[in-house]
């Protein structure tokens, strides 16, 4: 049903595909790009609350009803991704009421990974907060290896970039990655998961549970 209404997208690093309260102009569904949903403060502070890659979409607001962006969305990593016209999606959930409750499911989804972001941005060490958002980038995009720098880290887990640095340097000791200024490769992924613990995974259980034998 919704698929004739796709169409394909490259999409570029840093591109703003949500901005907050501005008209949702369509729904993105990553095929090997990664998108991030950031907070932000008047003060121009950000933090990263969620992650969308190859297993889910932007433009929740349109299945809530509202149609204006809730959070900032940006283009992380480059790739393709399939789009929809937010008209055109409107139009196909009141049609369809079983197609409402798939993108009902997937928002809630969403909504557990920002609960869980929170809960980990305050109990965790940074060196676990940023073993997680490896696991999850591995988990949304596919690949070992990713371009990132400390400073692009830091503004995603909201800690200044020493503590980035310092992150790095722990988890490359206990050979779980290698890292350079500008490149990390996930060298020991189980190491990661047991080393992160508890910290990982309740939104990917979610997912799963929701949608069996799709995505992660």
């Amino acid at each position: 049903m919704i698929r004739p209404r796709l169409e394909p997208s490259t999409l570029q690093a840093r591109d703003v595909l949500e901005e907050v309260n501005r008209p949702i102009e369509h729904a993105y569904f990553p095929e090997d790009s990664l998108i991030s949903v950031i907070a932000t403060l008047r003060d121009g502070k950000a933090v990263e609350v969620g992650m969308v890659g190859r297993e889910g979409m932007t433009g929740t607001a349109i299945v809530l009803g509202n149609g204006e962006g809730l959070n900032e969305c940006r283009v992380q990593f480059e790739g393709s991704a399939l789009r929809i016209p937010a008209a055109a999606l409107r139009d196909l959930l009141s049609r369809s009421a079983s197609l409402h409750v798939h993108f009902m499911r997937y928002a809630q989804v969403m909504l557990v990974q920002a609960m869980q972001t929170a809960l980990v941005n305050s109990h965790l060490t940074v060196e676990k907060r940023l073993a997680r958002w490896l696991l999850m980038m591995q988990d949304r995009v596919g690949k070992d290896e990713f371009d990132l720098t400390h400073e692009f880290l830091a503004t995603m887990l909201g800690v200044r970039r020493p503590g980035v640095t310092v992150a790095l340097h722990m988890l490359e000791g206990r050979r779980f990655i290698r890292s350079t200024r500008s490149h990390i490769g996930i060298r020991d992924r189980a190491g990661l998961e047991e080393f992160v613990a508890s910290g990982y995974g309740i939104p990917e259980e979610h997912y799963r549970r929701l949608f069996p034998g799709a995505g992660f």
